[in-house]
């Protein structure tokens, strides 16, 4: 079956480290580098989320973009802005087993989120995530096709 692909830019910021709780300063130093200061750091992301499935031919539209849009504000603008991911965000949590906020995770992160969102009653149910790209800034970014 045919299907089309829809992408919408969310802006947010964020502060973050990276830090594993099991190893000792010297080593989270080793392997984070500068990311792994105790001060943190910031970033004004640009998120583009790409949903993909067939085009409903009553309204030739792959998805209601109001729905999209309260999925992607509920989402990620409104869980993620102005947050700190390491101390706000449970996910990105310093503990044993939690998940490093790099953009690798984010991104996971943000398409579990959006497609959780879509789900919703009354969202448009044939539409699936099909990529998440996060830049933390025009010459760095990660993509993650769940």
């Amino acid at each position: 079956m045919p299907t089309a692909e829809l992408t919408r830019r969310v802006l947010f910021a964020a502060a973050h480290r990276y830090r594993r709780p099991e190893w000792d300063d010297a080593r989270n130093a080793e392997t984070f580098g500068d990311c792994a200061r105790p001060n943190f750091h910031g970033h004004s992301y640009v998120c583009d989320v790409t949903v993909s499935g067939p085009i409903d031919d009553a309204t030739g539209m792959l998805v209601d973009l109001r729905l999209f849009d309260d999925a992607l504000g509920t989402a990620v603008r409104d869980h993620l802005d102005h947050r700190n991911l390491t101390l706000d965000i449970p996910a990105f949590a310093e503990v044993p087993g939690g998940m490093i906020p790099t953009g690798e995770n984010l991104a996971r992160y943000i398409a579990g989120r959006v497609e959780t969102a879509l789900k919703t009653p009354g969202a448009t149910r044939n539409v699936r995530v099909s990529e998440v790209r996060v830049a933390e800034d025009a010459t760095l970014w990660s993509t993650y096709r769940p």
